[in-house]
């Protein structure tokens, strides 16, 4: 039986004009957790990353704090985020404030949560995305990989809380709804853990952050 962990990228850069890269606190973040896997003795035999910015400087700081030099990872665009923006637009077209307080936050998530039960029920089509459909087969296709190749072993997963939480919801054969609630609140670099065999994928955990429990990494906790 293997392992796979699947890793949401740390903190990126919401409400600025380019959200595709981490914060400074999104770098140590990462770093934290390779440190905290490299105490552990932790070793992967295969990485898997989506494509985008954040996915790849998540790596970056995980192999730092691993203590590792390689660049043997598989990129995987299946596995990249929604565009949340024209998520967003696909049920409210009008041009919203940029999200600098608690109500525009607030506002911004419930227009998401709308957007991604429309968009999953096939009742809009988000301009420049793929189909839900397309989105889901992104990520099954991934998980498919995992199993037919890499049976036995321990495999990291970095990507966005999008594909996680689809993951999960396949695996767990959830409603839209639940698999949502699960996206919108999947942690930066928390960590969700599956067994699996050559034919299915398990949950053991979901979205977990055992490189920041204590006192000192109180605040790092952050959630986009």
């Amino acid at each position: 039986m293997g392992t796979l962990y699947l890793v949401r990228h740390g903190q990126a850069s919401f409400g600025a004009d380019d959200y595709d890269q981490l914060s400074e606190l999104g770098h140590r973040q990462a770093e934290r957790l390779g440190a905290y896997w490299r105490e552990r003795g932790m070793q992967f035999d295969a990485v898997i990353t989506g494509t985008l910015r954040r996915h790849r400087e998540t790596w970056e700081g995980i192999a730092r704090g691993l203590g590792l030099a390689r660049d043997d990872v598989l990129p995987w665009p299946g596995l990249n985020e929604y565009d949340s923006a024209a998520v967003v637009a696909s049920i409210h077209p009008e041009k919203l404030e940029k999200p600098d307080t608690p109500e525009l936050y607030r506002q911004h998530f419930r227009l998401l949560r709308d957007g991604l039960a429309a968009w999953m029920q096939g009742r809009t089509a988000p301009v420049g995305m793929p189909s839900y459909v397309d989105f889901l087969a992104g990520v099954t296709t991934a998980l498919d990989h995992v199993r037919d190749r890499h049976h036995g072993a321990k495999v990291l997963v970095v990507s966005s809380g999008g594909p996680i939480s689809t993951a999960v919801g396949h695996v767990l054969g959830t409603s839209a709804e639940t698999t949502i609630e699960l996206n919108l609140r999947i942690r930066n670099t928390a960590v969700t853990e599956f067994a699996f065999t050559p034919k299915r994928h398990m949950l053991v955990t979901y979205n977990t952050l055992p490189h920041l429990d204590g006192p000192a990494y109180e605040d790092w906790v952050t959630y986009a």
